[in-house]
């Protein structure tokens, strides 16, 4: 008697990542674009160390809820990014975002937003395309004086041995359960969820999350070389209510202080993931309605 087997059923195919892919010199990054489009300036959403594009998710329904178009994207290596040369300092970030921007006609004048580390690429890239950019807004960012501070620079190299040690981690897999654990402190919706934890679970968005964080220090150096001009637009919105009074706090306000068009927002029961989700993402809009509103625009 013969047996016949029942061959397996075919696996479904993975589900292709939110947005579109653009080349920006024979690599491609990954843009994620929300909003209509209008003759308003352009909202462009730099996420933290570790993270990716699916971060802003909730904060691009609410642009666009307000009539805004916005972007975010992977950074080189990062979420479903290709990879880029070494170093991955705050240049090579910065040089690879004014490429992107140019191969979708996006000449502006844009809005920069940056989160967390995402703080010293914003900066960056402000000082070095001034005529492109309307205005900045920081939230709950890194600012070069972390840097400055003996604590400052011992957390971020802790961080960098973190990030090495995840980074060997996942190669065997490691990072997939505390993905599935850790994935979603930003409180995002399901989509978004869930290819953040898709994200967080890959060997190769570690390790070149590790290498982002390995530079931290240069890139600090780099945006540290020139203040931002007093007339620019800044917001600048802070996880935790004002009374913490924190030192980092403290230096993270220094950006709106020193412009004549600045605005801060400390957002009580906020944290520095949760402050980018559905909970708490109004005042970081908020921060963005005001750059376009001081520039008229």
């Amino acid at each position: 008697m013969s047996v016949v087997r029942s061959k397996a059923p075919p696996k479904a195919p993975a589900k292709a990542p939110r947005g579109e892919m653009v080349d920006v010199g024979g690599r491609r990054l990954r843009i994620v674009r929300a909003g209509p489009a209008t003759d308003r300036p352009t909202i462009v959403l730099e996420h933290g160390a570790f993270g990716c594009a699916a971060d802003w998710a909730v904060v691009q329904e609410r642009l666009a809820a307000k009539g805004l178009a916005s972007l975010a994207y992977d950074r080189a290596g990062l979420g479903h990014s290709e990879p880029g040369p070494r170093p991955r300092d705050g240049h090579a970030i910065v040089s690879d975002l004014a490429a992107l921007l140019r191969e979708i006609d996006e000449n502006g004048p844009v809005v920069l937003v940056g989160h967390s580390m995402g703080g010293l690429m914003v900066r960056l890239y402000a000082l070095t395309h001034t005529r492109q950019v309307l205005g900045v807004v920081l939230v709950d960012a890194v600012v070069p004086e972390v840097m400055a501070s003996p604590i400052g620079a011992k957390a971020v190299a802790a961080f960098s041995r973190l990030l090495g040690w995840a980074s060997q981690g996942a190669r065997f897999g490691m990072m997939r359960p505390v993905a599935v654990l850790a994935g979603n402190r930003i409180g995002l919706t399901p989509e978004a969820a869930a290819e953040k934890r898709r994200i967080h679970g890959s060997a190769p968005h570690a390790r070149w999350a590790a290498e982002e964080v390995g530079q931290w220090r240069t890139t600090s150096d780099q945006a540290r070389a020139a203040d931002f001009p007093p007339s620019l637009p800044i917001a600048v919105i802070t996880a935790g209510a004002q009374k913490t009074g924190t030192a980092l706090k403290a230096v993270q306000m220094l950006p709106a202080l020193a412009s004549r068009n600045g605005y801060i927002e400390h957002v009580a029961g906020a944290g520095h993931a949760s402050l980018l989700g559905r909970r708490f993402a109004d005042p970081i809009v908020r921060g963005v309605e005001h750059v376009l509103a001081t520039a008229r625009r």
